[in-house]
């Protein structure tokens, strides 16, 4: 486990090992009528891709720790002082198709192997799967109202960017944006949101909508 490293394969960098700002949402929709909530989807965030080198065991399971790096993330052990982040989860295939990461997940870590013989585009890299990432200190932007993370969970705070799109926003607004509305519920359906809904926000999971009030 110790003195393996990975390299960053892709230009998506995470710096400290803390969560990437959210993904722009799809477009909202028209609403339900004059005065009433429209539609808004936060997407999940941008991960950066590593790639696994050596042998041996699971590179990054689940348990494991990881340095941060401009270049490359590390893998060692927990009690080391450049541990920044410890894998919760460790899943095969790729993010939008397996497992959902458990909610306080603060940043996802796609995990391939640039040195197979079985490639499937020639590019170098198969993907190996992903790894569910939680910062060891503070902050936590998976953590409701932290402004980050891979999941909108209830707690979360958005703001509108102007052109018909969300953004996820930490609620004290230590990111610099003034949050607009809050997730305040999570149903099966958008008819079992409450009147004070301003905006419906697919999270995906068991209770795929989120009901969002103005703040």
């Amino acid at each position: 486990m110790r003195g393996r490293a990975a390299r960053v394969a892709g230009a998506l960098l995470f710096g400290a090992l803390t969560a990437a700002g959210c993904a722009p949402s799809a477009p909202a929709g028209a609403g339900t009528g004059a005065g009433g909530p429209g539609d808004g989807r936060v997407e999940a965030r941008s991960s950066p891709t590593v790639a696994a080198a050596g042998e041996g065991p699971v590179f990054l399971a689940a348990g494991e720790c990881s340095t941060s790096g401009t270049r490359s993330f590390g893998e060692v052990a927990c009690t080391s002082e450049r541990a920044v982040a410890k894998v919760t989860a460790r899943r095969a295939g790729r993010p939008a198709d397996g497992p959902r990461c458990p909610p306080d997940t603060d940043f996802v870590l796609h995990v391939s192997d640039r040195h197979s013989a079985s490639d499937e585009d020639g590019d170098g890299i198969t993907p190996q799967g992903y790894a569910c990432m939680r910062n060891l200190q503070p902050p936590h932007p998976g953590d409701p109202g932290g402004g980050g993370g891979p999941h909108t969970v209830v707690g979360d705070c958005l703001y509108a960017t102007g052109r018909g799109e969300v953004r996820e926003t930490a609620c004290d607004a230590r990111g610099g944006r003034r949050p607009e509305f809050e997730v305040t519920r999570a149903v099966v359906d958008r008819d079992r949101c409450p009147s004070s809904t301003a905006l419906y926000v697919r999270l995906g999971g068991g209770l795929p909508v989120g009901c969002a009030r103005k703040v």
